[in-house]
């Protein structure tokens, strides 16, 4: 799937931006002060299954990780340095139904917005 068309689903979400993390060569994508995505490509030095794969992680609902894992288990994996529980990586050189990889983008926005506080979801959406 092109990655612009993620870019830009990614950044279609309300309060969503992204800015590159210089430290880590991410570009990482916020909502309310909050990573909610972060697309990467994997160093070839990387432990496996990562090393070398263009990865974007998303956060994701624990029981969806599972049933994801097991359905594209060589395309969806445990979420790079952070909880495998609840966040995932993709492997955008995939091959994943684009309409699947853009659900998870609305569900991991979902998801961190859900837990900001009522007052900056309020800013957000401008209430």
């Amino acid at each position: 799937m092109d990655f612009a068309a993620i870019d830009r689903r990614l950044l279609s979400h309300p309060g969503a931006a992204k800015a590159f993390h210089e430290k880590w060569g991410w570009m990482v994508y916020w909502v309310g002060g909050r990573q909610f995505a972060c697309e990467f490509a994997a160093s070839p030095d990387a432990k496996p299954p990562y090393a070398g794969r263009h990865l974007l992680s998303l956060k994701c609902d624990p029981d969806r990780v599972l049933e994801l894992r097991a359905e594209y288990p060589a395309a969806i994996l445990p979420g790079y340095y952070s909880d495998g529980r609840t966040w995932i990586s993709i492997d955008l050189d995939a091959d994943l139904p684009g309409s699947l990889v853009l659900d998870l983008c609305d569900t991991s926005y979902a998801l961190v917005f859900a837990k900001l506080p009522k007052r900056v979801q309020r800013e957000i959406v401008g209430e």
